[in-house]
């Protein structure tokens, strides 16, 4: 067994299939860190380590993943296993079958280890909306660590897997990404299957990958992207090898700098990340373009009429009717009422009456028609600026991450994902890495975004940047 286990997915997989490590030792390993640290991160909602030390001894040393140790999410279904969603509606609901990606991952040699925490139904940017508890980051234990996807962001930050699956419908992968140090991906909207996670927003929820490099993601990528035919929305494409995809050069790659984002106030720690990143890019042969997207700004607002419309539909199906909580009343109009009251937070109830609000007679031509319309007049500019350039590079976030309980304005919360939002509302491709550290220790994360399907490319450029700033591969 090596002295110092491997960082890396990719580092792990080459010393078990070097005969240098088993995976059952690490996974060892992995479940003592866990049991010592997790109290403090709190990143795990269900563990089932028992079950994984079960499951390593069945893997294949030599199939993708090699036995490694990974998170998922606790709104993706894994069978026989508690999906809560984070709320106290679902909070002993078991899944009756996996979702697709569960399924392609262990069939690649995943070893799931746990669900991890989120803000409920994928609501928020802090995972502070868990109805259970907050996660913590591992950089800084008083601090936020981004959301939805939190817990499995966390997970990977803090070396309790080698890496981790999240929802992305806002953001939700990227955000917390960037706060935590890690790598998050999400795909192009329909390239990997949404069968068996549970909904939020329809037309925007994507499953994406979360890694410590940029080369983990591409691993995972290979696993996840399956054609699915219970899935409507899944597209078949041509089979790519993410990883093999990855290059070493961005000699005549174009980086656009999106013009109305410049004018944004964002950490200026996080400015010089970005300009040190331009410089990078120009010395890995790039060159640096400017682009626009008129109505990019927009972008927040739009998203914040159609993401709770979708969900007011979504949401409608848990009535303590037929799962999750039930609570008793003297008619079926007061059991729907005393079950949902008792069963959504805030922040969920916040959202199902906007959303009902905007899709209701006399309101929606002027909100929800509207927000539609600007969203496809920002895809439209988004593919517009990709004619121009081969990738975009924006800050992730405006900030690092935040101290527990320093954001309450539910506003000023939703700005966290101005940088995100436009990417799950064009459908489009965008991954967040980490670049640099603020002067508290803190990560900073910046995000790429790509035309629709040029994933593989997306990440290979990705890759480039991420190991010239010093990441790992």
């Amino acid at each position: 067994m090596p002295s110092e286990l491997p960082r890396t997915l990719n580092q792990y997989r080459l010393a078990v299939r070097a005969h240098e490590l088993s995976a059952e030792e690490y996974l060892e390993e992995t479940c003592r860190l866990i049991e010592r640290d997790d109290p403090q991160v709190r990143a795990f909602l269900h563990l089932r380590l028992d079950a994984a030390r079960s499951d390593v001894r069945a893997v294949d040393p030599m199939s993708p993943l090699a036995g490694a140790p990974i998170a998922i999410k606790d709104n993706i279904m894994m069978a026989g296993e508690r999906c809560t969603c984070g709320s106290r509606i679902l909070e002993h609901y078991v899944a009756p079958y996996s979702a697709t990606v569960v399924h392609a991952l262990i069939a690649g040699g995943a070893v799931v280890v746990g669900k991890t925490n989120l803000d409920e139904f994928a609501m928020g940017s802090s995972t502070e909306n868990s109805a259970f508890f907050p996660t913590h980051n591992p950089m800084d234990l008083t601090r936020v660590p981004g959301g939805s996807s939190g817990g499995s962001n966390a997970a990977v930050a803090a070396g309790f897997a080698l890496g981790a699956i999240g929802s992305d419908t806002g953001g939700s992968v990227r955000q917390p990404a960037a706060f935590c140090g890690v790598v998050g991906f999400k795909p192009t909207y329909g390239l990997v299957s949404r069968y068996g996670l549970v909904a939020f927003g329809s037309s925007l929820d994507c499953i994406g990958p979360i890694g410590r490099s940029v080369r983990d993601t591409a691993i995972m990528m290979n696993a996840m992207a399956v054609h699915d035919p219970k899935d409507a929305t899944n597209v078949r494409r041509p089979c790519v090898d993410f990883e093999a995809a990855l290059q070493s050069t961005l000699a005549g790659k174009r980086i656009g700098i999106i013009r109305e984002l410049e004018g944004l106030e964002v950490q200026p720690e996080i400015a010089a990340s970005m300009e040190m990143t331009r410089k990078a890019a120009v010395n890995c042969g790039a060159s640096v373009v400017d682009v626009s997207v008129p109505h990019i700004l927009s972008a927040l607002p739009a998203y914040y009429i159609i993401a709770p419309a979708e969900c007011s539909a979504n949401l409608g199906r848990f009535d303590g009717v037929r799962y999750g909580l039930h609570e008793d009343g003297r008619d079926m109009t007061e059991t729907y009422s005393r079950t949902r009251n008792a069963g959504f937070g805030t922040e969920v109830k916040r959202r199902i009456l906007i959303g009902a609000f905007v899709l209701s007679a006399g309101y929606y031509d002027a909100y929800y028609k509207k927000a539609t319309d600007v969203r496809q007049i920002i895809t439209d500019e988004l593919d517009a600026a990709l004619q121009s350039a081969d990738v975009l590079l924006t800050p992730t976030t405006p900030t690092t991450a935040f101290r527990i309980g320093a954001v309450t304005d539910p506003l000023e919360m939703y700005k966290a994902d101005v940088f995100t939002i436009p990417a799950d509302l064009a459908g489009i491709p965008a991954v967040s890495f980490p670049a640099g550290k603020d002067t508290a220790g803190l990560p900073i994360g910046l995000q790429l975004m790509g035309a629709r399907w040029s994933d593989a490319e997306l990440l290979s450029s990705a890759n480039v940047l991420f190991t010239a700033l010093g990441g790992e591969s």
